[in-house]
């Protein structure tokens, strides 16, 4: 029998809550049904298994993330874009650590559940639209998406994991990276630069 209250997303949001207390890899279903005051059983009427929780936890995270990349970079262009996007991630990326985490791990996602998510969707619209704004196309755009996440998703995780010990203030670090990010998204390098002859 169902518990009352108890729905797919109640589930996600108490696993999305206990991965940013204590890492996305340590949830487990037991932990989750502990922090809802229901018997583990309760659950699997609502979500599949592990598995299917963490995938529904990274696109609750890539809908929340997506939503606040889209409010810090409303209406802005070019440098001002480029640093609300940024700064959107990182802080979504603090705040949030084990949501976020599921952003960044491959996880096998329902196909039905992925078909209707905005999430993951909207936060392509919202990237490749910026990076419009620098006026590239294909096959740049695809390169430097893939550079940006690099350099966020890079930065994120070693300034978690304690990897900045220099005396140096990572913000003072965060903040020169996205002025160099800027420059060279606005002379970036013709397609063929640099091939070998």
């Amino acid at each position: 029998m169902v518990r009352a209250g108890l729905t797919a997303e109640r589930v996600t949001v108490a696993g999305a809550e206990l991965a940013d207390e204590v890492g996305l890899e340590k949830v487990t279903m037991s932990q989750v049904a502990r922090r809802l005051g229901v018997k583990d059983a309760s659950l699997y009427a609502h979500v599949r298994n592990l598995e299917d929780l963490r995938g529904r936890i990274a696109l609750l995270a890539a809908d929340e993330k997506t939503l606040r990349i889209a409010a810090a970079t409303a209406g802005r262009a070019g440098r001002d874009a480029l640093i609300a996007y940024a700064n959107a991630w990182r802080e979504y990326a603090h705040r949030h650590p084990g949501r976020y985490a599921a952003t960044q791990t491959p996880i096998r996602i329902d196909p039905e559940l992925a078909a209707t998510a905005q999430g993951p969707r909207r936060a392509v619209e919202l990237t490749y639209g910026m990076l419009r704004g620098y006026g590239l196309a294909e096959p740049d755009l695809t390169d430097a998406v893939r550079l940006l996440r690099s350099t966020f998703h890079g930065f994120v995780a070693l300034e978690a994991a304690g990897g900045f010990a220099h005396e140096r203030s990572s913000q003072d670090s965060w903040d020169r990276a996205l002025d160099a990010l800027h420059a060279l998204l606005e002379h970036w390098p013709p397609s063929g630069e640099g091939d070998s002859v």
